[in-house]
C-alpha cells in the first residue's frame, strides 16, 4: 500500500503553493481560481493538494487491485460497525471512502492498470 495523495487544508492556498514550490521542487499540475484548489506533483508521483478548509477533502492509499480494495472494505465495514459506501468506480478509477478518526476522509483505492 502507497499513499499517493494528500489534501491539505491551508487558509492561503497561493502563498502555501508557492512555498511547496520554491522550497521543495513540486510542480504545479492545475490551480483553480486565485485561492481556490491547487494540485502540486513530484517525481515519485505524489499528489498534493492545497485547499481551503472542505469537510470532503481527505487523503488517499492505492492498493494492488480491486480485490483488496474490496477486502479493505469489508474489514472496515465488519470491524467497524460503520456504515461505508461500497467500493465503486469512479473518475476511472475504483474506491471507496471511509472516515478515520478525527473526521479524516480517506480514499482507498485500486493501481490502474498499465
Amino acid at each position: 500500500m502507497r499513499l499517493d495523495h494528500l489534501d491539505l487544508h491551508v487558509l492561503d492556498v497561493a502563498k502555501t503553493r508557492d512555498f511547496f514550490i520554491k522550497h521543495f521542487g513540486l510542480r504545479e499540475l492545475e490551480t483553480c481560481g486565485a485561492n481556490g484548489l491547487s494540485i502540486l506533483t513530484d517525481d515519485a508521483g505524489l499528489e498534493l493538494v492545497i485547499s481551503l478548509p472542505v469537510v470532503k477533502f481527505g487523503g488517499g492509499f492505492t492498493v494492488g487491485s480491486r480485490q483488496d480494495v474490496d477486502d479493505i472494505f469489508e474489514r472496515l465495514s465488519r470491524e467497524t460497525g460503520d456504515r461505508i459506501m461500497a467500493p465503486r468506480d469512479m473518475r476511472g478509477l475504483y474506491l471507496f471512502y471511509c472516515t478515520a478518526p478525527g473526521g479524516i476522509l480517506v480514499e482507498v483505492r485500486a493501481k490502474q492498470a498499465g
